[in-house]
């Protein structure tokens, strides 16, 4: 039998994936749950999984037989100093040197810096991996990366540019508006990678129309696969009482993308005709966000309960004792959130931003759906699940039902790596026949 070293990759039924994810952790938001648990379905289809990231570390199944490589970078977002300048001693060449103007001039270094540290981490060893796949970055190395001869894929869950336009116009000054131009610098050289990349994994149907409109990504370039969740961990806990009132959210970050200004002035309404709702929200404001700002003004703080930083056995338990979980995002690409609730069978009320209507299926099946940054209509559909007292609703169990069935039907984390791999020796086979430069 000849050494794997002479079977082409896209015929060896095991591949070498590197995994690249310049902010690792899950609980700096989906990046950091895709990382997760696409590189464990990966291992546990037999493929070799190496996670290359940064700060903060991702929480990875090594046991599965994941492996992990650290790229240290100066990490001056950490808490609890976040915008840290660092020593003279902590730097250590240009690239350092880089990161800390970038951050000292208003913007954020971390895509690019990740990306550069790569490449030179990976320089002369070109045999290690078969692929090399981004995870949102898009930074300039990974150009260097294909010009030095490797096959790299990059999955963007939606296109940043929608962020930086929801927060423009939210911005209250044109000195705010000048600051959030400068920390979305970043976006312009995104928007140049991925457009030479030889292939772009998203989520959605959705996010595949965004970023080829918004990133001038060829649509036949852009390939739609569907990210999931651990149906397994996220489950019903029939042992568990639902309890009377309450409403759940996420929000890992808090920006206005997220919408949770407009839910806490929905419950702020809500509560004149049933006092006993009350929200749970899965993470924390931010001091002198939209979000915080508008918990003040409609007196809502014994109302509202944040919880950061719990763990996922945490966050099912919350599941459970939820009545309803809301989405009120003003744009989703995907929405891990809401597919964590349809998996717990908990009916949810969301927007129609971006992806959420694709993912949460027809008005009524799971969910209920409203238009977004409508305070009055996310009111109205929480009034519909919030039946009284602890026992949910028919219409509630109903939904709740229709929900689990559909993430076991569409949304595993086992489809995801299937699909992905499909992917993988699309590119390597196209890259034999000399296709895969872009």
């Amino acid at each position: 039998m000849p050494p794997s070293s002479a079977i082409s990759a896209p015929e060896r039924e095991q591949l070498r994936v590197g995994l690249l994810a310049y902010r690792g952790n899950p609980r700096s938001g989906g990046q950091g749950v895709y990382t997760r648990f696409l590189s464990r379905e990966l291992a546990r289809l037999g493929h070799q999984v190496t996670v290359l990231a940064g700060p903060p570390w991702p929480l990875l199944d090594q046991d599965e037989g994941v492996h992990f490589v650290a790229v240290p970078s100066l990490d001056l977002y950490r808490e609890p100093d976040p915008f840290r300048v660092p020593r003279l001693r902590e730097l250590n060449g240009p690239v350092d040197l880089l990161e800390v103007a970038t951050m000292l001039s208003g913007g954020f270094p971390e895509p690019r810096t990740f990306s550069l540290r790569v490449r030179r981490l990976l320089r002369g060893q070109r045999g290690r991996f078969d692929v090399l796949h981004d995870n949102q970055s898009f930074g300039t190395g990974l150009l260097g990366l294909v010009r030095d001869g490797w096959p790299v894929i990059g999955t963007c869950h939606h296109p940043v540019t929608v962020d930086r336009m929801v927060e423009l116009s939210c911005a209250p000054s044109r000195a705010r508006q000048l600051s959030v131009r400068r920390w979305y610098g970043f976006v312009r050289m995104q928007n140049r990678v991925a457009r030479r990349l030889s292939r772009v994994l998203t989520v959605s149907a959705s996010s595949r129309r965004d970023i080829a409109e918004q990133m001038g990504v060829p649509p036949e370039r852009i390939a739609v696969v569907p990210i999931g969740v651990d149906h397994d961990l996220f489950r019903p806990l029939p042992g568990v009482r639902r309890v009377a009132g309450r409403v759940m959210t996420t929000a890992s970050a808090d920006v206005p993308l997220k919408g949770l200004a407009y839910l806490l002035e929905a419950l702020a309404k809500l509560r004149t005709e049933l006092p006993e709702a009350h929200l749970v929200v899965v993470g924390e404001p931010r001091p002198g966000s939209e979000a915080a700002r508008t918990l003040e003004a409609m007196g809502l703080e014994g109302a509202v309960t944040f919880r950061p930083g719990v763990s996922d056995a945490e966050i099912v338990r919350l599941y459970a004792e939820a009545m309803v979980v809301a989405v009120p995002s003003l744009y989703e690409g995907f929405s891990l959130p809401a597919v964590e609730a349809m998996a717990c069978e908990v009916p949810v009320v969301a927007t129609t931003g971006g992806a959420l209507p694709e993912v949460l299926g027809p008005d009524g099946e799971a969910a209920l759906l409203v238009p977004p940054a409508d305070a009055g209509a996310l009111a109205g559909a929480l009034a519909r699940l919030l039946a009284p007292g602890p026992r949910p609703s028919e219409l509630a169990l109903r939904m709740g039902r229709a929900g689990r069935q559909r993430v076991l039907q569409r949304f595993t984390w086992q489809g995801c790596a299937r699909q992905t791999v499909d992917q993988y020796r699309q590119v390597l086979a196209e890259a034999g026949r000399g296709g895969g430069d872009g």
